[in-house]
C-alpha cells in the first residue's frame, strides 16, 4: 500500500523512495524481532527446503500472506486513488447593465 500510494500520480515526484524505505525500516526493526517475519518469501522457501519437517508445512503462509495483502492493497488503492470524473461546468456571470 505505501509503494502504491508514494508512486500514485498525486504523489510528490522523486520521494517515493523515502516512505518505502521507512516502512522497511520498521519492518526490520519491528516486526522481525518480534514476530519473525520473512519479508521475502523466496527467501523463507529455501530456508525450509532446507530444514525440512514442520518448517515445509509452515510455508504456504509465506507464499498467501503476500498475494493475499497485495490483492487487499490494490484493491483498496484502486477506491483510494480512482480519478474522478471531471465535470463540465459553466460560469454564468451577470453583469450590470
Amino acid at each position: 500500500m505505501i509503494i502504491i500510494g508514494s508512486t500514485s500520480k498525486g504523489a510528490a515526484s522523486g520521494f517515493a523512495g523515502i516512505p518505502i524505505g521507512f516502512a522497511l525500516v520498521l519492518i526490520h526493526l519491528v516486526s522481525i524481532p518480534v514476530t519473525n517475519t520473512s519479508v521475502n518469501p523466496a527467501r523463507s522457501t529455501g530456508v525450509a527446503l532446507f530444514a525440512g519437517g514442520e518448517y515445509v508445512a509452515q510455508l504456504w503462509l509465506f507464499w498467501l500472506a503476500p498475494v493475499a495483502g497485495a490483492m487487499i492493497a490494490g484493491a483498496l488503492a484502486k477506491w483510494l486513488y480512482e480519478d474522478t470524473k471531471i465535470v463540465d461546468t459553466i460560469v454564468v456571470e451577470r453583469r450590470a447593465a
